[in-house]
């Protein structure tokens, strides 16, 4: 199987970048390759990776793997007179002016240019990041695919917001769609798109979202998977490789706002979720209260050093399930982890290569891969996740 993917790979490519503005952004490293053949370049990608631990199983790809991005935020600037839109070109901070992106919700794209051709009418100017000056820094979006609901979210530097009331107006007399609009401060010399003040301009300041049969609330800062259609894939995925019978303690590492906790109570005993992100938790209880879910319980805190109290206390988990940063899991985690000896891991990575590595550490520690299925959440990027079963092997105790 490996061999022919290769050879598929090889073969000259007859398409055509679609979007125009490919070299300069360089957000979509993939698309000089039909869709065909990126999702070839990434199964050999993760069989590269991954294929010594086990068969993998083959990527699961997009039907339509255009426009599926529910999150798209615009950095704002000016050249010349001319107020620009846009995103920033690969690890520089030079914008390159879209309009319209061919992986971007585009409602939310019409939304930024409206937004954009409103501030000159409004007298309003961009943000300068070398000279500090200006108002609008960015623009950020976030759209419930499956609610239809809306959040617009306008990063200014200062609070002082000139003709507030009639620029709001203006943008939903345009967009009566959007159903919330938050105003966030960033007033520092940051990478960061979002400052520590926020307030709420119209509408609640959140939007709700469908997910595998559960409600969640997305707050601006809130994580959320930026591809609902491949996100209920994945996480699908995870819960057919845990096999939950009902009568399962789960622990749900690095649970974020706790989606695939919540997800997973649904058919296990009790489920514990841990985050050091305080505001993720605090959104992580808002969404099992949203829900109904009373058999979850969320903690503020890092998730090794819990699973290090809880193997001392002697607390029990079946199974585990982890989805950590691009980084992967850290050398203190794992060594918790095995200590706490879960019958079970599901490892649900963004990063294959990071994810090889922490399998390297979890096969020598008396765990055996089961099974690895690839999915596509961003066509046309270089990147994959994955979803990893893991079982303890009979009789094993951590070494």
């Amino acid at each position: 199987m490996q061999a022919n993917i290769k050879k598929h790979i090889k073969t000259e490519n007859d398409k055509k970048p679609q979007c125009p503005h490919r070299k300069k952004c360089g957000g979509c490293q993939l698309q000089n390759l039909s869709y065909e053949k990126q999702l070839s370049f990434k199964q050999v990608k993760v069989i590269k990776l991954l294929g010594r631990y086990h068969h993998v199983c083959e990527i699961i790809g997009m039907k339509e793997p255009y426009h599926y991005r529910n999150k798209v935020q615009a950095a704002f600037g000016e050249r010349g007179k001319e107020i620009i839109s846009g995103v920033y070109q690969s690890s520089t901070h030079n914008i390159v002016p879209v309009d319209n992106c061919m992986i971007e919700d585009q409602k939310a794209d019409e939304i930024i240019v409206t937004i954009r051709k409103l501030l000159k009418s409004f007298k309003l100017r961009a943000f300068n990041d070398v000279t500090m000056k200006g108002f609008l820094r960015h623009v950020l979006i976030k759209r419930g695919f499956a609610s239809g609901e809306i959040m617009v979210v306008l990063v200014t530097s200062v609070m002082d917001f000139p003709k507030q009331p009639q620029f709001i107006n203006a943008i939903l007399e345009r967009h009566p769609e959007i159903t919330t609009i938050v105003q966030n401060v960033n007033n520092h010399r940051t990478s960061l798109v979002l400052g520590e003040k926020s307030r709420v301009l119209y509408g609640d300041g959140y939007i709700e979202e469908d997910l595998c049969g559960l409600r969640f609330r997305i707050s601006p800062k809130a994580f959320y998977q930026i591809n609902p259609t491949q996100t209920e894939i994945l996480y699908n995925k995870a819960m057919e490789y845990a096999e939950f019978t009902g009568s399962e303690r789960v622990l749900d590492a690095y649970c974020g706002t706790g989606t695939i906790g919540l997800i997973a109570s649904k058919n296990a005993k009790r489920v514990v979720g841990v985050e050091l992100n305080p505001d993720a938790v605090k959104d992580a209880v808002t969404n099992a209260e949203l829900n109904n879910v009373e058999n979850i319980d969320f903690y503020c805190d890092d998730a090794g050093k819990f699973m290090v109290r809880a193997a001392q206390t002697g607390e029990k988990f079946d199974v585990v399930i982890m989805d950590p940063p691009r980084a992967g899991a850290s050398l203190d985690f794992l060594r918790s982890l095995v200590t706490l000896l879960p019958q079970k891991i599901v490892y649900i990575s963004c990063n294959p290569e990071t994810q090889a590595r922490d399998l390297s550490f979890l096969t020598r520690k008396g765990y055996k891969v089961k099974r690895i299925q690839p999915v596509d959440m961003f066509p046309h990027t270089e990147h994959v996740e994955t979803v990893v079963l893991l079982e303890r092997c009979k009789n094993e105790q951590a070494k």
